[in-house]
């Protein structure tokens, strides 16, 4: 039970509390027992004041005693001057000592007869003077003898006697009360000595108690931290070889859709051609307005085969896997600056990608010169393609309007594509603009790997002779530097 009361405070709340209303008692205890000694000190201070009064208005009587008999007896006027004093110190004395004794009924009372005493005494010594100096020798010289002056003295000394006796008795009992008060404050402060010591336990192991709990707080924090980073990294893994799939995939869906389109929408609109040669060729004579009419449909079908290259191009590049990729960025910018009447420089150097990276950077170049085009309102763009560090840079950088890349944009889901395919390629990509300050896409892919001399692909170790005859008439793209 002990022990679990202890524990119980050791784990109290109210320490620190208890500390505070210890610290509050200890200063109300040791200002209390300071008033109490103070007031017993200047008490005393006072007994001792009164006890030297008493003494001196002995003294200042036996003077003027001294005083008055030696001047009867030499009748010398030196000796008056002791008398003189001492009457005038004995009354000062009487009234202080009045006043000390007032409101203490037995020092009143002792003051009263020593009062009483004095004045008798001190009329007995100036009737004797007084009969002295009008020449009642015999008259003087009888008071003088008689008892009278000592009875009084004896009795003023009796009562002088009671009153330093009062004064000790006084002391004693300050000094008593000095004794009881220190003592009292000796044991407060022991014991609010002992309740701070025993807070000061109780707030140090509350303390060393939070400290722990904090830790244990810490330490599950951090275990659940690096389970949510490990879970994100998990997710973030899966969601980037989600996008990479569907990056593939779509890839995939656009070369199959080019060469259906290219297959057969080619063959229809060939087919489709070629009949109208055939009935330009069989109808001899026509009317201008069916040579026309010929003319115009012969336009019709170039134009349809042109928007069929041109969506081919589009869904997948067949200059990219025929011409590789310097002469793909080339060809895609220089319809881009026809198309959107842009001025666009190019500085394309011949880098080292896997087939994937280079349809990467096609797409990224593709997607940031239509971003330009949508919404820079640029005009001039700059296509840099370079290796630098064993690492392929590329960057598409326009002088358009810009905008605070900080702030959340609805469209973003192009640079968002961007950014997944570029890092599913293991690189990095990096947007910088600002508004009024144009816009930069830079991205640097890890360059691939050379192949084995032996295993160079077919396409790569064809002339140029073969590569112009492996564009299809119907696919190849037409356009003029």
């Amino acid at each position: 039970m002990p022990k679990r009361m202890i524990s119980r405070f050791r784990g109290s709340p109210y320490a620190f509390p208890l500390a505070a209303i210890t610290a509050l008692a200890m200063f109300f205890i040791s200002e209390s027992s300071y008033q109490q000694a103070s007031g017993s000190l200047d008490a005393l201070g006072q007994m001792g004041v009164a006890r030297t009064t008493i003494q001196t208005l002995w003294r200042d009587l036996t003077d003027a005693e001294t005083g008055q008999r030696g001047f009867l007896l030499t009748g010398r006027q030196e000796y008056l001057e002791p008398y003189t004093r001492g009457v005038a110190d004995a009354a000062v004395a009487l009234d202080s000592l009045t006043g000390h004794y007032r409101g203490d009924p037995v020092g009143t009372a002792l003051m009263d007869d020593v009062r009483k005493l004095s004045g008798e005494k001190l009329s007995e010594l100036s009737t004797t003077l007084r009969l002295y100096d009008e020449g009642k020798e015999e008259a003087w010289r009888g008071v003088l003898l008689t008892n009278f002056g000592k009875e009084k003295m004896d009795a003023v000394r009796a009562n002088i006697d009671k009153l330093l006796k009062l004064e000790s008795a006084k002391v004693e009992v300050e000094r008593r009360g000095v004794y009881q008060t220190l003592l009292i404050n000796r044991i407060g402060v022991t014991a609010m000595t002992a309740l701070s010591l025993l807070a000061l336990f109780m707030y140090l192991r509350q303390t060393a108690a939070l400290e722990e709990h904090r830790a244990d707080r810490q330490r599950a924090v951090q275990a659940d931290r690096d389970r949510l980073e490990a879970e994100v990294e998990r997710r973030t893994a899966q969601l980037t070889e989600l996008a990479q799939h569907l990056q593939t995939v779509r890839e995939d869906e656009r070369s199959r859709l080019a060469r259906e389109l290219h297959d057969e929408l080619g063959a229809l609109l060939t087919a489709a051609k070629l009949d109208v040669a055939r009935l330009k060729s069989r109808l001899g004579s026509i009317t201008p307005e069916a040579t026309e009419r010929l003319a115009h449909l012969n336009e019709a079908l170039n134009s349809g085969i042109a928007l069929k290259r041109r969506i081919i191009e589009d869904l997948r590049p067949s200059s990219l896997s025929n011409l590789g990729l310097v002469a793909a960025l080339d060809i895609l910018t220089h319809e881009f600056g026809t198309r959107s009447e842009l001025k666009v420089t190019t500085d394309l150097e011949t880098v080292r990608l896997p087939p994937s990276g280079e349809l990467t950077v096609y797409r990224l170049v593709q997607e940031a010169l239509t971003n330009v085009a949508k919404y820079a309102k640029a005009t001039e763009v700059h296509v840099k393609l370079g290796t630098t560090a064993q690492r392929v840079q590329i960057s598409v950088q326009d002088n358009g309007q810009g905008f605070d890349v900080g702030q959340p944009r609805t469209s973003a889901h192009g640079l968002l594509g961007m950014r997944y395919r570029v890092e599913a390629e293991g690189g990095r990509m990096r947007l910088v603009s600002a508004p009024g300050k144009g816009t930069l896409i830079a991205a640097n892919l890890p360059v691939a790997e050379p192949e084995p001399a032996g295993d160079v692909d077919m396409a790569n170790g064809m002339d140029a002779g073969a590569h112009a005859a492996a564009i299809s008439p119907l696919s190849a793209p037409s356009y003029s530097k």
